[in-house]
């Protein structure tokens, strides 16, 4: 077992800048071979970080090819995201739509490159990571417009805006109104009674629309 286990670990240092599909490999072998690539590039760390280098890019390069493998073994469309990089991924932004959350945040969460991380991402949430964050801040705004007495420009900050002025402009784009006639109006309908699944499919209809209209531009453009 270690034998088979040294021998790729001897052949993917060979190949360093093109290392050979791992998919054929058991798990342990897989693990001791990366273990070995780790330990190599740690003894080279000081005397040669070319080598280093090599080493951990090629173990890198290893481990995503196989969590890319398993994703599709557990039923993942090709390229997409794995339920638990979605599920990690969709909780880190509902946690922190306060703050900045920049590309490699969320690829970083998702163990993925930033390049592979947003093409993955728009085919699992069918929009890019930009887009989606801010749909989620101006759904998260509706809420508390509804559910709270908050002024708007306490909400814009609470929910990652800049001020009350980016606020209402993202609204304006996304639901063709200000914020205060929306919340007036979703007020006097019925107090509290709008759930966030009718906020979604309100934007979500407003979008359409507008693609509609010029098939060109999209929500995720005219947001940016």
């Amino acid at each position: 077992m270690r034998v088979v286990a040294d021998q790729f670990a001897d052949n993917v240092r060979t190949h360093a800048t093109n290392p050979p599909a791992a998919a054929g490999l058991p798990l342990h072998y897989l693990a001791k071979g990366l273990a070995t690539l780790l330990e190599k590039a740690q003894r080279e760390l000081d005397s040669n970080r070319e080598a280093a280098k090599a080493s951990l890019v090629t173990a890198s390069s290893i481990l995503r090819s196989e969590i890319e493998r398993s994703s599709g073994a557990n039923g993942s469309k090709p390229g997409a995201l794995a339920g638990w990089q979605i599920a990690r991924v969709r909780s880190f932004i509902e946690r922190n739509l306060h703050v900045n959350i920049g590309a490699r945040d969320l690829s970083a969460v998702a163990q993925l490159s930033s390049a592979y991380f947003a093409r993955s991402f728009k085919q699992a949430f069918g929009e890019p990571p930009h887009a989606y964050v801010i749909k989620r801040r101006l759904e998260r705004a509706c809420h508390l417009m509804i559910t709270t007495s908050e002024p708007l420009s306490e909400i814009a900050l609470s929910v990652g805006f800049a001020d009350q002025a980016h606020l209402c402009k993202l609204f304006q784009r996304a639901f063709g109104q200000s914020p205060s006639i929306w919340r007036r109006h979703h007020k006097s309908k019925s107090q509290h009674s709008i759930s966030n699944a009718g906020i979604e499919e309100e934007y979500r209809g407003r979008r359409d629309t507008q693609k509609l209209r010029s098939p060109i531009k999209s929500i995720a453009i005219e947001l940016v």
